[in-house]
């Protein structure tokens, strides 16, 4: 009966019956399509070789998913910023160590070029990945012959001592070959201690200045001690190009007899005698200062035109001991006192920062910005760099500081506002920050004057806004991360500029 009545309806309305056909045809057509792009797409997933494979796919900010999964242009060529950084904070991070058994970074079927002695160039295919950790997430090949291991590059990549850590991330550098500006360039490893009472302070500084690879250039020792309520004293020695020793390849820095250097443990021994400006008092300083595991910050480096600016912090959160003796016999002496450690580095005429570092038990802030001088109408973007015992711990991209300048600064005789609090705020998904900075002493300093610490070279800065504060004071943190709240007081350094 049902056989009769539809044969009947295709007899009685022939072309409505085909066009329905034909749309049903085509619908089924198309599930099976989907279908099959689903299951090809499920295993390049499960394939270890293949780019986005395996059980947790790291990918560059930004990435179009789509793209990457169809196999589009935009999936072909990326690379993943700061891969070791990755691969130590975030991926092999003793915060994930009862989740991750093993990590192995792989490039896979890159494009490259090779030049050949008589001037040819060859595309080729290249692939690059660490063997031991290769074979510990079980996609080694088959050896037919001979042995497939790690290098000492390899393990210096992948496990390196503390000492290599420091010179790998810390080493020197040359200014851009395309620079104008060279003469402006500037690097400098900085140091600051606190006091246990935080009530005194140091800022410490081993500076070079000007184009390296050049005639002109030299270099400075600027230590800077600050009390609270009492005007800042500050101690210099400058040595002339011949007497500094520097390299792109480690950390150590001499200047004349002032010197840097890392030890086998990963500890900075500081020593340096300077003098009193316009007193000649002399300064001695005699510092171990030591990292604390997991609190660094990997560094980034901008370059456009004339503008570059390069940055790392190796100690976020450190320790200080030793002494620094003024005169005859007033030592401040410490052990284990709060420090902190960074390293920059750039052509830095016109530019400007925000700055901050902060420490409240075991977590480590970091926050700032950096405006090239071409950017006077725009906003540079900020970011807040959270870290705790274990390492990395979240990121934060804060649209501005609201600072209210509610405190006076006398600079040569002059008057200006400075900052007495301010408050950074951002959400990230479900992850919230509020960083609260209560100043409780700021000094600042003319930069057309000169003996600035954080990028003195021999030219005028040429600021718009040309006064250097320095901040010295307490943080309170509220943070939710990772499902929990923190609520955190501490103490830190903060730097704008008026």
């Amino acid at each position: 009966m049902i056989w009769q009545l539809a044969w009947r309806n295709i007899a009685h309305r022939p072309w409505r019956a085909l066009l329905l056909l034909v749309g049903y045809g085509l619908g089924v057509a198309v599930m099976i399509t989907l279908l099959a792009v689903g299951e090809a797409m499920l295993t390049q997933a499960r394939e270890e070789k293949l780019v986005g494979g395996g059980d947790l796919t790291v990918l560059p900010d930004g990435i179009d998913l789509e793209v990457l999964k169809t196999g589009g242009l935009g999936g072909l060529f990326f690379s993943v910023p700061n891969a070791r950084f990755v691969y130590h904070q975030v991926l092999a991070s003793p915060r994930h160590a009862d989740l991750v058994h093993a990590v192995a970074p792989q490039l896979d079927n890159k494009l490259l070029y090779l030049t050949t002695r008589d001037g040819r160039e060859l595309p080729v295919r290249g692939l690059g990945e660490l063997p031991d950790a290769t074979v510990a997430v079980g996609a080694g090949p088959t050896l037919v012959a001979g042995t497939w291991r790690n290098d000492a590059n390899d393990d210096r990549w992948a496990t390196p001592t503390l000492a290599e850590r420091r010179h790998d991330t810390d080493h020197f550098h040359v200014p851009p070959a395309d620079a104008t500006a060279r003469a402006s360039w500037g690097e400098w490893h900085y140091f600051n201690v606190l006091s246990d009472d935080a009530s005194r302070w140091a800022f410490i500084s081993f500076i070079v200045g000007g184009d390296i690879t050049s005639t002109e250039w030299g270099a400075q020792v600027l230590v800077t001690l600050h009390e609270r309520g009492a005007p800042a004293r500050r101690f210099t020695a400058t040595v002339p190009r011949d007497s500094v020793r520097l390299s792109t390849r480690d950390a150590d820095l001499h200047i004349g007899d002032a010197r840097v250097e890392v030890r086998d443990d990963g500890a900075y021994v500081l020593r340096a005698r300077v003098t009193e400006v316009g007193r000649g008092t002399p300064l001695t300083l005699d510092l171990v200062v030591t990292p604390a595991p997991n609190a660094e910050f990997p560094g980034a480096t901008l370059q456009s035109g004339d503008f570059a600016s390069g940055y790392t912090v190796p100690g976020l959160r450190a320790t200080a001991s030793g002494s620094l003796c003024v005169g005859n016999g007033s030592c401040e002496r410490y052990a284990e006192a709060r420090a902190y450690h960074d390293h920059n580095w750039g052509i830095w005429r016109g530019v400007t920062w925000e700055w901050g570092a902060a420490r409240a038990g075991d977590i480590g802030l970091l926050f700032g910005r950096v405006q090239p001088p071409d950017s006077l109408e725009t906003t540079a973007p900020l970011f807040v760099y959270v870290t705790d015992s274990l390492g990395f711990v979240s990121l934060f991209r804060p649209s501005q500081i609201r600072y209210d300048d509610g405190r006076r600064a006398v600079v040569a005789g002059r008057t200006i506002a400075v900052p007495s609090s301010g408050v950074l705020e951002d959400v990230r998904g479900t992850d919230t920050l509020r960083l609260e900075l209560l100043v409780d002493d700021a000094v600042a300093t003319d930069t057309r004057a000169g003996l600035v610490e954080r990028g003195e070279s021999a030219l005028a800065r040429q600021l718009a806004r040309p006064y250097f504060v320095q901040m010295q004071g307490r943080i309170r943190l509220t943070l939710t991360t990772r499902g929990r709240r923190i609520e955190r007081e501490g103490t830190g350094f903060f730097e704008t500029y008026r």
